[in-house]
């Protein structure tokens, strides 16, 4: 009897499979295509997690955010319910003095918004969101223009109202294009603001606003272009993490006393990044799924080339059986072979995965981790053994007379 060991049995698979390398690619591209997509999905959405972790990381794990109606519903995901559409809903400036009166550690930053147009030579905008805050908004969130882009409004300038603008990125370039930004004048709605500064490239987070499209202003100001002083959000910047809690609390005994427990909503930033998160992931792993579905497809595509090559090689099969050889070393060559086959489309997968996001990093958050590529792998190999099963067991029970006298 014929023993091979099961380095010569690899040999023999490998030999076996070069014969024919295009037929070897095409059975492979299912195999490949599935593990591409599933490392492109799973690597946008790991770079969208760590891209809003970065953003929220950036506010300060001191935030609390107060804003009308209820975002979150009671089991901490977002609120869907019409108490959830709080964009007709405002508070009121003495609910800033009311907080500051009873918060005084802490920084307490109202926001208003109005949608203005802007006008700089020939260039008009329009529908662009003018966001109203004070002197301490910039260092506070993160977002003052760096050294060489201008400054911040002052106090002094907010509590006058004066007429000054910080722009975000995009909007700078494009009303901008030659650059000379700091100290220009635009028209925004009939009155003429000087720049005093604008933002570097920041972009947006999921599901939330692009700040490069942005313009900030004093919140007087800005109210005077809104045509009222409703105040849409406020941030409650905390003197440590420590006491966000406790904060928390004390802000909804505070406006629990003028508005009903579904008028607003009170939450720190690791609220919303959990919440933002648990979405991301679920979105994620679904889309994951969707793209293995092509490796199953790949797997069938393996089965039925090797159900193929197992007819094509019934007189080999057979001389070799006739000669002793066992039946269990014909099975584990062809599961070798169906093996190498959906490994060879998992490493070419893994190559263009990682080479697409790449490409797809220029344009949108993407990052590929080693959980994502081993699954991806580890799947595609097994897919292998699967469905490579059924044609080695048809190999190794073919009747040698009969697989001799096969034409």
């Amino acid at each position: 009897m014929l023993k091979p060991s099961l380095d010569d049995l690899i040999k023999s698979s490998v030999r076996s499979i070069l014969k024919n390398k295009g037929r070897t690619i095409l059975t492979s591209l299912g195999i490949i295509i599935g593990v591409t997509s599933v490392i492109l999905l799973t690597s946008i959405g790991n770079g969208l997690q760590v891209y809003i972790n970065q953003q929220f990381e950036s506010l300060g794990s001191n935030s609390i955010f107060v804003v009308p109606g209820k975002v979150f519903d009671d089991k901490g995901g977002f609120n869907n319910s019409e108490s959830a559409r709080y964009i007709t809903a405002k508070f009121r400036y003495q609910d800033i003095t009311t907080l500051r009166r009873n918060l005084r550690n802490s920084l307490v930053l109202p926001q208003s918004i109005a949608q203005i147009s802007i006008k700089q030579g020939s260039v008009i905008k329009k529908d662009i969101t003018l966001i109203g805050v004070n002197s301490q908004y910039g260092d506070a969130t993160n977002i003052t223009p760096p050294t060489g882009n201008g400054r911040w409004f002052t106090k002094e300038e907010d509590d006058k109202k004066t007429p000054v603008v910080v722009m975000g990125y995009k909007i700078a370039q494009d009303l901008f294009p030659n650059g000379n930004i700091v100290g220009k004048r635009v028209n925004v709605n009939g009155k003429n603001l000087k720049v005093v500064g604008f933002n570097e490239k920041k972009g947006g987070s999921f599901g939330g606003p692009n700040l490069d499209e942005y313009l900030f202003a004093p919140i007087g100001l800005v109210q005077g272009f809104a045509g009222n002083d409703d105040i849409v959000e406020i941030i409650i910047k905390t003197p440590t993490k420590e006491e966000v809690e406790a904060t928390k609390v004390e802000v909804k005994k505070i406006l629990l006393k003028d508005y009903d427990e579904d008028a607003f909503s009170v939450f720190d930033s690791s609220q919303l990044l959990n919440s933002i998160n648990a979405i991301i992931g679920t979105l994620t792993i679904a889309l994951a799924g969707i793209a293995a579905i092509s490796l199953v497809v790949g797997g069938i595509g393996i089965m039925n080339i090797m159900l193929v090559t197992v007819s094509e090689r019934t007189k080999e099969i057979g001389l070799r059986k006739a000669i002793g050889a066992y039946p269990r070393a014909i099975l584990i060559q062809f599961l070798i072979e169906a093996v190498i086959l959906s490994c060879l489309g998992g490493f070419i997968g893994v190559a263009l995965g990682w080479l697409g996001s790449l490409a797809i990093n220029n344009f949108f958050p993407a990052r590929v981790t080693f959980s994502s590529v081993a699954i991806a792998f580890g799947v595609s190999a097994l897919v292998g053994i699967i469905f490579g099963v059924a044609p080695a067991r048809r190999a190794s029970k073919l009747s040698p007379i009969e697989a001799l006298r096969y034409e």
